[in-house]
């Protein structure tokens, strides 16, 4: 069989390929075998049939079609290895010539049309230069860590006053279309200001005491109504408060592995001083890979794109969010698409320069910190990847993030007052390595955002 590659677009080639009839016969041989087990005839057991009463019932230009139907991916996929073309779409096909069905010579020719990686230049990315803001922690954030920790330990507090920002409420609610109701749920837990359940609930329930009630207007969410405008009648059942415990050396014996509020504090000062550089060092990722982006043309194929924006929106339909398909909402989806792609791509490249490669246990841990964002169990997450075939997906994810940490371990970073900042700790944490590292901070980022346990309230 023989290949050749032809450069359409940077993006997309047209791929030649010839098999000669040595190389066809294999597979005719196979299309009697099928064709003989689909027919009967009268004196021959079912698959028996021989080759030359096949041709004479059905004829062998139709053996050579079905030869050329079974054998054509297997072609394809062997000029594609042969070429080093790396497709990212579906090929288009066309069979330009075939033997003649009563010949035992010639050769079939087709060609493929498809979408591939395109290939770039890499520049120098050594030492590329970003700045970030000045980071300095101060006794506001450790403040604001201790509240933060006294507020695990808090205590709620039934009131008797209206509800303000903060506030823990039971509620009922009550969704009606037209008048007719559509949905109702009990006894849901709900944080005044937490925004989690339905848009203008929480101006619906600032100010209401215990038994008080109000109607207001708004968009399901979730359920059968999803999308449609309803009305929601939301009545509180109980105000309660978060009392938090004294700070003192109690509560920094209960709540820490130090004996006085002191030592407590020095140490959330020193995760302030942390959080601070973790701040930079994701500020100074972003902009690095910002950065790579400008240097380096990447051209996307339409294909990945419309193909991604098609599916966004077939997910939210599914989800009920179809009055989002909006002209400005696809202009996002298409920009987020390119952006994604050109990244990467210029970091695959950096990657096989660089020689990054992906241990088992690096593996693992990224497995462990994507099924925690999921709130799974790793070992059912890992089952579920591996039964749909994304562990190459998240090798290669794995693989661009340590790539990114190989640049960003050699860019020149200064905050905005001119200070250099050292963000060796951020890109290797000791006893992590550069995957962990740069993507530990979006695990921190997942868990901000903490679905509710409670199945009626999801359902709103």
């Amino acid at each position: 069989m023989k290949s050749a590659v032809e450069n359409l677009t940077p993006t997309r080639v047209k791929l030649n390929v010839e098999v000669p009839f040595e190389e066809l016969k294999p597979s005719i041989d196979e299309a009697y075998k099928t064709v003989a087990s689909q027919i009967s005839v009268p004196g021959f057991r079912k698959g028996k049939v021989p080759s030359k009463l096949i041709d004479q019932r059905v004829g062998r230009g139709y053996v050579l079609e079905t030869a050329i139907n079974e054998g054509l991916n297997g072609w394809y996929q062997a000029a594609v290895q042969e070429s080093g073309i790396h497709p990212l779409s579906r090929p288009e096909v066309e069979i330009t010539e075939v033997p003649d069905p009563s010949a035992t010579d010639g050769e079939l020719k087709f060609h493929a049309e498809v979408d591939v990686r395109p290939e770039i230049e890499l520049p120098d990315y050594a030492g590329i230069k970003v700045e970030v803001a000045a980071a300095e922690s101060s006794e506001a954030d450790v403040d604001k860590a201790l509240d933060e920790l006294r507020g695990r330990f808090g205590t709620l507090k039934s009131v008797d006053r209206p509800a303000a920002d903060g506030d823990f409420l039971t509620i009922d609610i009550t969704a009606t279309i037209d008048g007719a109701e559509v949905d109702s749920a009990s006894g849901l837990s709900y944080q005044v200001g937490a925004g989690t359940m339905l848009e203008g609930m929480d101006e619906a329930v600032t100010g209401l005491s215990a038994d008080e009630d109000a109607i207001f207007d708004t968009t399901l969410v979730g359920g059968d109504h999803a999308g449609e405008a309803a009305q929601v009648k939301v009545v509180v059942k109980s105000v309660k408060e978060r009392e938090l415990p004294e700070a003192n050396d109690d509560f920094a014996q209960l709540a820490s592995e130090f004996d006085t509020l002191a030592e407590l504090r020095e140490d959330l000062a020193k995760q302030a001083a942390d959080s601070k550089i973790v701040e930079q060092g994701v500020e100074a990722r972003d902009k690095v890979l910002d950065k790579l982006v400008e240097l380096v043309e990447v051209p996307v194929p339409d294909s990945v794109v419309e193909e991604q924006i098609e599916q966004h929106f077939k997910a939210e339909n599914s989800h009920g969010e179809g009055e989002h398909d909006t002209e400005e909402h696809r202009a996002e989806v298409k920009a987020n698409t390119e952006r994604a792609f050109q990244n990467e791509i210029i970091l695959d490249a950096i990657a096989e320069k660089e020689e990054v490669g992906v241990s088992q246990n690096e593996l693992i841990d990224y497995i462990v910190t994507t099924a925690s964002q999921y709130g799974m169990d790793p070992n059912q997450f890992a089952q579920i990847i591996d039964q749909s075939g994304q562990v190459p997906m998240m090798v290669s994810e794995v693989r661009r993030r340590k790539a990114l940490a190989v640049v960003l371990g050699q860019a020149e970073v200064t905050d905005s007052e001119g200070n250099k900042v050292d963000l060796s700790d951020f890109v290797r944490p000791a006893g992590q390595d550069e995957a962990q590292a740069v993507e530990g901070e979006a695990s921190e980022e997942a868990a901000e955002v903490a679905p509710s346990d409670d199945p009626a309230a999801a359902k709103f």
